[in-house]
């Protein structure tokens, strides 16, 4: 499973709060462009998907 991004959802005109929410670091943003996601980094703990407030983090399989 992994941690995906809608882009479609994500407003990217600000710096993403999740930024703080991740444990291990695993979100990156330039600018306020789309934030990245490193699989490797990633624990897919899910804070990302219950904080996100425009609901653009899901899980995928």
């Amino acid at each position: 499973m992994a941690i995906n991004i809608d882009k479609h959802a994500c407003p990217q005109n600000h710096k993403c709060p999740l930024l703080r929410v991740c444990p291990t670091g695993a979100i990156s943003q330039t600018g306020v462009g789309l934030p990245i996601i490193d699989e490797s980094k990633c624990i897919d703990c899910g804070k990302c998907i219950r904080y996100c407030g425009m609901q653009a983090m899901y899980l995928s399989k």
